[in-house]
């Protein structure tokens, strides 16, 4: 059995650094971006001209969403001038092209605590990502690391108390504001739920019909009954490979809500009996998304 060894990394600071200084960062990063933890992106520009504001470092867009990266560079650690142009070329850009979903990145060397407490009066307001890379020497070789220090906020799960539309109802109310016959096909989507969730119920609310799991609110679908049809929502990130295969499947759908994450379906009782499989499959997607929230 060979013996393992282990050889101590040596951290290399990048500002200031004659060889590895911020062009070599911005070749490695435009060349291999998944370096940076964001998936797998594409590199869609770089040293950007931003109108009266400069340059941005880099532009990434990941090819299934659509969502772009405005990312920028900081060699040592983070400063206010960098904060504000990181923001500024984000917003730039969100209002050149506003049919993108856009998300600041900042890299730096070093982020700072006053950074982090400076961003978190406006995380949620602002998509703002922050990631913390170390250049380190291993051997004869030099290797980047980057870690996500602060992610950008995700909207919460609505809540019972906060929500208006999720006022306490009942069954009647639901077969008076549609008919017996669709709030009858919420049944049926819940066998196909309780093929991997035994435990979860309906929950009837003012604007929809959620659901429950041990008595408290546990929504990663919604159902709306129509007169004719059920709307059928999961809360899942639009992605090309679910678009493919809900067209394929044929099943009508609605415009996708991007402010909630939210496939809209449009199911009659055909559609649940034969397109089972994949009303399951993409709940049960929907289903372990809600569980690691």
């Amino acid at each position: 059995m060979t013996e393992s060894k282990y050889t101590k990394p040596e951290r290399i600071s990048l500002k200031g650094h004659a060889e590895y200084n911020e062009k070599w960062v911005q070749d490695l990063l435009a060349e291999d971006s998944s370096i940076i933890g964001l998936g797998d992106l594409v590199l869609r520009d770089r040293e950007r001209i931003q109108p009266r504001a400069g340059r941005l470092d880099l532009l990434l867009q990941d090819p299934d969403t659509q969502r772009r990266y405005e990312v920028e560079i900081q060699l040592g650690a983070t400063d206010e001038a960098h904060i504000i142009r990181t923001i500024e070329y984000w917003d730039i850009e969100r209002k050149r092209y506003p049919q993108y979903d856009h998300c600041a990145v900042l890299i730096a060397e070093d982020i700072t605590s006053r950074f982090l407490n400076v961003v978190s009066l406006f995380n949620g307001t602002i998509p703002l990502i922050a990631i913390q890379m170390q250049a380190l020497r291993v051997g004869p070789l030099i290797t980047l690391v980057c870690t996500t220090v602060m992610d950008e906020m995700a909207r919460g799960l609505v809540d019972e108390d906060e929500d208006a539309e999720a006022t306490p109802t009942d069954r009647t109310y639901w077969e008076k504001k549609a008919t017996r016959s669709t709030v009858a096909l919420a049944d049926d989507v819940l066998k196909l739920l309780h093929s991997f969730d035994g435990t979860l119920k309906l929950r009837y609310n003012k604007f929809y019909i959620g659901l429950e799991k041990d008595a408290r609110v546990y929504n990663f679908v919604q159902l709306r009954p129509r007169k004719n049809v059920l709307n059928f929502e999961l809360k899942l990130p639009q992605s090309v490979e679910l678009d493919e295969k809900i067209e394929k499947a044929g099943l009508e759908t609605l415009e996708y809500n991007k402010r909630w994450s939210y496939y809209r379906l449009r199911l009659t009782q055909k559609d649940i009996a034969t397109q089972s499989q994949l009303l399951t499959e993409l709940s049960k997607l929907a289903y372990d998304r809600r569980a690691s929230a």
